[in-house]
């Protein structure tokens, strides 16, 4: 198994063995966290001409302080985003965090006490502490993967799981975050996808979410004294429960899509495991909600082609009222105060994820932050155009146009298909951030598919790409999308490339190599270039939960199949220009995936740039090492896509 952390010797020995190019007076500084392999120089005139394009923020909502009444946030100033307080709408962004890496953070409900929750280099081994007066105090061990869970409604407890046992199962924990000596394991499970959704209002017992694969997952009642876990509902039943929270007269509240192709919002009862929808039915997948603290309302976002719609549910009549004062996009981190007031981010093209307040008795929308832009104006950014098409056999796929300003980029322009990871994954019309650059200055359209295997479509449409022998239908998806875009009289059908990360980088290596005649070049990050040496060296608590997605390697069948459809089997067809990116710590995706596609391709006498981030994980977090990325990737569109211009 891949070591978790990357030593130093071996990082030392991977940036002594990747020799840099000359540097000119005119080419920009590397960043001594990026190892460059067979890529030219970054040109100064890049940096220069990008620079606006670089220097934008987000602020994403995290949780309400109950003392000031004012949010938590995360956003960045300088190289990662870090925790900020903001009093009130439009004040000023207190920095409370100060970081080599991002933070996330919880605030204990009765006192404010904060939890915070970091990594190291990418690596995703998270540990959680608390943060008081710009110091933490460890409340984990130091070396296994931990995820904060819940807060007990009285605020006394967090609840948390952590692989400390055995590194592969998520064991349930409780501590005090005041005190960690009171750390407790409560309960031993098997598989690593076990976390306590919410708390019991008296703290004696929780709800627990297994998640076996996207299209199941299994709800336990855990008595907190004991340890006992008992199931809840039928667990043979091909059920998922996306979340579930207790609101404070003890009723159960989910996301389920049993009975329905969609996750409905609704009730569970404990004993008997009997759901009863609660919200009206949806034409799309309730992502999250959030209960009032006195029960009098439940806050939930429902997904509809992508675009949020935020709801208000009166639990007693049944009533919901429409949100429609914010703006159309995409709603993340939903939480309801402890006064009432509903904290959310959101995204759109012309909203860079910004922070903002629902008032649920007016329903009046507040912003609350305005993240700056690098002075660019956010309004002019395109919004997409949705294009749906048959795939090849007859299931409707879809996917966002980007277009360039025609009056601009007159004709007919080159165009670039960036494929989501996942594979449960779904593009939705947000804040394109650097892309931007692509599409307002180089005149590059960009379109993001959804192919089959996406999530939002329905549980039908998410399994449609699942095991090994589906697994390149998902793949085929792209063909007709291409004869779509290159029947398009704005696309140049002769200037077409592809990009993807994780997943998405898998489907770029796969794509690259069906349609290597139709596609100028390909740029796959943090991609799976062979499925059986990826099942074997991702981390071990997260493995049989991508056997569940892509098939067991362990099975002669399967094992044979997964490499038949692996991108390195078949390098010998994959003959357009390629660039890799890489995170050194990556826990997902091992660096071994790209280092033995990269020597595959050049054993073939082709070439293939190599960009790896020394410090990064499963994609680059840091702001010097993603803007070096991305001026890399310019480099590589205008020397393949673009003609050198």
């Amino acid at each position: 198994m891949r070591a978790r952390i990357l030593a130093l010797t071996a990082t030392a020995a991977l940036a002594a063995a990747i020799a840099p190019a000359p540097l000119l007076a005119q080419d920009a500084p590397k960043p001594a966290t990026i190892a460059v392999d067979g890529a030219p120089p970054v040109p100064m005139a890049v940096v220069d001409a990008t620079r606006p394009y670089m220097e934008y923020r987000t602020a994403a909502f995290l949780d309400w302080n109950p003392a000031t009444r004012g949010m938590l946030i995360s956003t960045r100033f300088a190289s990662v985003p870090q925790l900020h307080t903001v009093a009130g709408p439009g004040m000023a962004r207190q920095q409370i965090s100060f970081e080599a890496e991002p933070l996330a953070g919880w605030y204990a409900p009765n006192d404010g006490t904060l939890v915070v929750r970091k990594d190291k280099g990418g690596d995703e081994f998270f540990q959680l502490y608390t943060l008081k007066n710009g110091r933490l105090t460890m409340l984990t061990d130091g070396k296994s993967r931990n995820e904060f869970n819940a807060f007990s409604h009285d605020g006394q407890w967090i609840a948390y799981s952590s692989t400390r046992r055995n590194g592969v199962d998520s064991d349930l924990y409780v501590v005090n975050p005041r005190d960690p000596a009171s750390n407790r394991l409560v309960a031993q499970v098997k598989g690593g996808g076990w976390s306590v959704a919410g708390f019991t209002p008296d703290s004696k017992g929780a709800v627990v979410r297994e998640y076996v694969s996207i299209q199941k997952s299994n709800l336990w009642w855990l008595d907190i004294a004991s340890g006992k876990l008992t199931p809840i509902g039928d667990h043979t039943k091909p059920i998922a429960y996306a979340a579930a929270d207790i609101a404070p007269d003890g009723t159960l509240w989910v996301t389920s899509d049993e009975g329905s192709d969609y996750q409905r919002l609704g009730t569970l009862d404990p004993r008997t495991g009997k759901f009863t929808p609660r919200a009206p039915e949806a034409r799309g997948d309730i992502e999250e909600f959030s209960i009032a603290d006195d029960g009098s309302f439940i806050a939930y976002a429902v997904n509809e082609t992508g675009i949020s719609k935020l709801r208000l549910l009166d639990p007693k009549t049944g009533a919901v009222r429409d949100v429609t004062a914010l703006p159309a996009g995409v709603i993340s981190t939903l939480k309801v105060a402890p006064w009432g007031t509903i904290g959310l981010t959101l995204s759109s093209a012309k909203v860079p994820a910004d922070a903002f307040a629902v008032d649920p008795k007016t329903l009046a929308a507040t912003r609350w932050t305005t993240s700056e832009t690098g002075g660019l104006d956010p309004a002019a950014n395109v919004d997409p155009e949705l294009v749906q098409v048959k795939s090849f056999d007859g299931e409707t796929v879809t996917g966002f146009l980007y277009r360039p300003d025609p009056a601009k980029f007159p004709g007919k322009r080159p165009l670039i298909v960036n494929i989501h990871g996942g594979p449960e994954g779904q593009t939705t019309p947000g804040f394109k951030g650097r892309a931007n650059y692509l599409i307002n200055e180089l005149g590059i359209a960009v379109f993001y598919p959804n192919v089959r295997g996406s999530s939002g479509f329905g549980k039908r449409f998410v399994g449609l790409d699942n095991g090994p022998f589906r697994r390149e239908d998902s793949v085929k998806d792209i063909g007709p999308l291409l004869d779509r875009l290159q029947s398009d009289p704005a696309i140049d059908p002769a200037r077409m490339a592809v990009t993807g990360g994780s997943y998405g980088g898998y489907m770029c290596y796969a794509s690259a190599i069906r349609y290597g005649d139709r596609l100028k070049a390909a740029d796959c990050i943090v991609a799976i270039s062979n499925f059986v040496t990826f099942l074997e060296n991702t981390q071990g608590y997260r493995r049989d939960l991508r056997r569940a997605e892509y098939g067991d390697e362990r099975d002669p069948k399967q094992r044979a199949q997964l490499t038949a459809i692996s991108p390195l089997t078949s390098v010998d067809r994959l003959t357009i220009p390629l660039m890799v990116v890489t995170g050194a710590n990556d826990p997902r995706v091992p660096k071994s995936e790209a280092d033995q596609m990269v020597a595959a391709v050049r054993a073939k006498g082709r070439p293939a740039w190599h960009i790896v981030g020394l410090n990064e994980g499963h994609g680059f977090a840091k702001k010097e090492n993603a803007d070096y990325q991305f001026w890399s990737e310019i480099g590589f569109w205008k020397a393949n896509l673009l003609g050198g211009k």
